[in-house]
């Protein structure tokens, strides 16, 4: 069907995929497993040769195995032909492995949009005692919480903070994209968003 519709069907890309894969040719979709019935469809997109591709959240009911195969398959499209995709989803850890540009929606409004290296760039996360001194000059403060005797701020601010009051930690875009949203939507959190800096693993959070 794919070949018989679209034009600039690449025929030998398809077939080679699926072969890599192991999924079999004469395999009815039905039976495959969610992350084979994915890669099938990520093939039907791939082989027309698109220009631009708008991807619906490709990950969604994927394990962790299969989104990382997916992707694997995504990225290598991109390099080798230089295209661009739009890709829509939740799993906030996903998009920083792999998002140039990402912008963030809210009731259908936009909350953030900005290339993805100078947002991680750009915020700050700073942890410090109750008692710690309001930090004010070109610092935007995006979100606070506290706890009985810990501040967290999540700030925006193209000069480094040099003052010794505060923990300095580079934020990940989860711990970014969150605080906007909690801001945004009304939520109040009482809980620290980290007590220390994270060295390794990374949660997977559905946004509001």
């Amino acid at each position: 069907m794919g070949r018989s519709l679209n034009p600039h069907w690449d025929e030998a890309m398809a077939l080679g995929h699926l072969a890599n894969l192991g999924i079999a040719l004469n395999a009815r979709v039905g039976t495959l497993s969610v992350g084979q019935q994915a890669q099938v469809a990520l093939t039907l997109c791939l082989a027309k040769r698109p220009e631009l591709l708008l991807l619906d959240e490709p990950l969604a009911a994927l394990d962790p195995l299969a989104r990382s195969q997916l992707m694997g398959v995504l990225l290598r499209f991109v390099a080798d032909e230089g295209n661009t995709v739009i890709m829509s989803s939740h799993v906030i850890s996903d998009l920083e492995a792999v998002c140039d540009y990402v912008i963030i929606l809210l009731r259908s409004r936009v909350v953030i949009a900005d290339d993805l290296d100078h947002l991680l760039a750009s915020h700050r996360l700073l942890i410090g005692p109750r008692s710690a001194p309001a930090v004010t000059d070109q610092v935007v403060v995006v979100s606070r919480t506290d706890t009985e005797r810990q501040t967290n701020w999540l700030v925006r601010t193209e000069t480094p903070i040099a003052d010794p009051s505060w923990e300095v930690v580079e934020p990940t875009l989860e711990e970014i994209v969150l605080a906007y949203l909690r801001e945004q939507s009304g939520v109040v959190s009482l809980h620290s968003m980290r007590t220390r800096p994270q060295t390794s693993g990374e949660g997977e959070v559905e946004a509001p």
